[in-house]
Order: structure tokens, then sequence, then C-alpha cells
């Protein structure tokens, strides 16, 4: 027998978050406390069985993969970082961006034989990549901004997301080839799926028809 208990669904805190809360409005939902939330970080929706949790990209996976939240909202970006153990349900369509390798204008990346340096926040994805192009690279982790790397001649490119690109431009970078596209997605816990089977499947299914 199904578990009638709430879905707690966790989002990631800023832009997700807000284009989350505005998807749940469009549903019919009273999201007063989540556009009134001050500094609390878990919310309810009312009459909704639901219960939001506000959390940090990859926090967002870590209580979904736990079980203390039955379904996350996150971006591709962290998901292909960190990977997991849970169900990637599907794709919201918005807080697009794309990853992107990038470096000095003008400049030939391919050029030469010498092991390249990246500087990235995102080795995984990073390794990945070059792994695929068989190409051996030294990575440097990068919290900050990792535009400052090439600038600084720490690194020979980024791997990074861009949504616009100002902020290469502004720097004197360009994008030399895009890596893979980013949007937010609909992550679910395995075991959540089994026991509020037909709770999460009808969120899903109203979440679907707004988009």
């Amino acid at each position: 027998m199904e578990d009638k208990k709430t879905i707690r669904i966790a989002l990631t805190k800023g832009r997700l978050e807000k284009d989350t809360v505005n998807l749940f409005e469009k549903i019919g939902y009273d999201v007063s406390q989540l556009k009134n939330k001050g500094r609390r970080l878990v919310l309810e929706i009312p009459g909704s069985g639901i219960e939001v949790v506000l959390a940090k990209a990859a926090d967002v996976i870590t209580y979904v993969e736990h079980g203390v939240c039955d379904v996350g909202v996150v971006g591709k970006d962290t998901i292909d970082e960190h990977g997991g153990r849970f169900f990637e349900i599907f794709d919201l369509g918005f807080g697009k961006c794309r990853f992107a390798l990038a470096g000095k204008k003008g400049e030939n990346f391919y050029e030469g034989c010498q092991v390249k340096t990246i500087a990235t926040k995102y080795p995984n994805i990073t390794r990945r990549f070059f792994q695929a192009k068989a190409m051996d690279i030294d990575i440097v982790k990068i919290e900050g901004s990792v535009e400052l790397a090439p600038l600084l001649g720490l690194s020979n490119g980024i791997i990074d997301i861009v949504e616009t690109g100002t902020t290469l431009k502004e720097n004197g970078l360009e994008v030399y080839e895009y890596v893979s596209d980013i949007s937010a997605r609909v992550i679910v816990n395995p075991v959540s799926m089994k026991l509020k089977k037909n709770s999460i499947e009808q969120l899903v299914s109203k979440m679907k028809n707004q988009l």
C-alpha cells in the first residue's frame, strides 16, 4: 500500500528555486511561504502534501540520495559532476546554459603536443571531456573566478558554465568549443519512487503540464 506521507522536494537555492516556485504557482499551489520565506529553509505548500527544502546544488543530490528528500530540482551540471544514486526523471527546460572550453582570444588551444593545463570548478566533467578526445591534461581546481587562470598564466584554458559569454569577452577570452548543454532536472530517490509512486507521478505530471 502506498505511503501517503508528505513529499519532500529539495530545490537548488537561487535561480532554479525561483523558476520552480513560479512553476508551482502556475500549477495553482499556494506559494506564499516560498515567496516570503525569510531565513527559513524548510517550507510548506499548504494543502498540497508537499514540503520544500532549500539547499545548495550539491546538497540537493545528497539529500535525495540519502532519502531525506524524495524529489530534487538541480542543474545538469551538478548531476554530471557529482553523479549519484537517484533517478533523473525529466528536463524542466529552464536554467539553460552550456559548458564550454574557453581561453585567451585568438590562441589555438589544440596546437602543439605539450600537456595542457585546464582550470575548472568541475574536474570530473573536464576529465571525461578530454578522455573522450584521448588527451592528457593537468587539472587545476578553482573555487572562484576561473577566468583569472588563463589571464595569470596558470592554465591554457578553462572548462566552465557559459550563459551569455559576456564575462569571457570582457576579459579577452573566447569559447573554443562547447562541451554540453545544461538545464534544470528533476531527480527522485529510488526508494521514494516505490513507496510514494502515485504521489510523485502526480506531482511530476502537473509540472510537465505547465511547461
